[in-house]
């Protein structure tokens, strides 16, 4: 199927997600996106604002197995990963696997969770496997996480390292709806009471083949230059403490591959590094709040011209 196809395709799905997360239409493919590229997504807003719907929503349009865990601070390692006890019939030791042995995990409010517990993520995000009692277990393919956490200045929360926040490809925020969105929502026209009418519209195995379509776009040398003076421009800037790093940059172009390939193209352009700059750059440039690594994203993109 040609890039054309698969964009049709692709924007069947994002539609379907529309009918649910209403309003919310450029959030719900950044989140297509990500899937499409392995990466993982960060959901940062108030409860209440469709975190959960969204995650719910593409779970069943793609057919993935999901498993939500609500993070709390005395959640433990173990109650992630999964542990192993000792069977007296056979005298001795079975693993029972957690919650991150499922095709999608739903980390709700991720940053209520101590960083102890919140680290049990870092593995199995950027290397698909989790070493439990000194053995290595595989993850499922597809292995997406979606995280929520509400914002850092409620109480009972715990800031997300830099180390973990780069194990996510995107960080988004919805926001709260617009009027006539709110009021199909209050009507019962969308949200979580259409979810019982979603059926799968992507098996396993066409995810992975869109999976590794997104690798094979193609990215010119004149998109890499503006790639890097982005990079380049983040490293010089006086107001960042730390500009993005070669993996930050390496995630850029992977998102702006999948953002193109939802456009139907097999070639990435300027626009598409655009378009995904902020919710790939924003958590990486400040790991406070979200606001204000959007913004220095943001204003970045602003003083960066696209190569000649």
């Amino acid at each position: 199927m040609n890039a054309l196809a698969a964009a049709q395709s692709l924007e069947a799905i994002a539609a379907t997600l529309d009918r649910v997360v209403l309003g919310k239409s450029r959030e719900v493919r950044l989140a297509l996106c990500c899937l499409l590229c392995r990466g993982h997504l960060l959901i940062e807003d108030l409860p209440g604002l469709g975190k959960t719907t969204l995650a719910q929503a593409l779970a069943r349009v793609t057919g993935l197995d999901m498993q939500r865990l609500q993070f709390t601070s005395d959640l433990l390692p173990a109650d992630v990963l999964g542990v192993s006890v000792f069977d007296p019939r056979e005298a001795s030791f079975r693993f029972h696997p957690g919650p991150i042995f499922h095709g999608l995990v739903l980390a709700d409010e991720i940053n209520r969770a101590t960083p102890k517990t919140q680290s049990a993520l870092l593995e199995a995000m950027e290397e698909g496997q989790v070493t439990v009692e000194g053995e290595t277990r595989a993850l499922p393919d597809p292995f997406f996480v979606i995280a929520t956490q509400n914002p850092q200045d409620q109480a009972g929360t715990f800031a997300l390292p830099e180390s973990q926040l780069d194990r996510f490809l995107m960080r988004l925020s919805l926001g709260y709806p617009d009027f006539r969105a709110e009021r199909d929502i209050l009507r019962g026209l969308a949200g979580r009471t259409r979810l019982d009418d979603l059926s799968v519209l992507l098996d396993g195995e066409s995810l992975r083949h869109w999976q590794a379509k997104v690798a094979t776009i193609h990215v010119s040398d004149r998109v890499l230059d503006y790639v890097q003076s982005l990079g380049r421009a983040s490293r010089e800037h006086p107001e960042l403490a730390w500009g993005l790093s070669t993996r930050g940059l390496l995630a850029l172009v992977q998102a702006a591959r999948g953002w193109a390939l939802l456009a139907g193209r097999d070639h990435v352009l300027p626009e598409d590094v655009q378009a995904v700059w902020v919710p790939v750059a924003g958590h990486r440039l400040s790991s406070g709040h979200r606001e204000e690594g959007e913004a220095l994203a943001a204003h970045l993109l602003g003083r960066v011209p696209v190569a000649a």
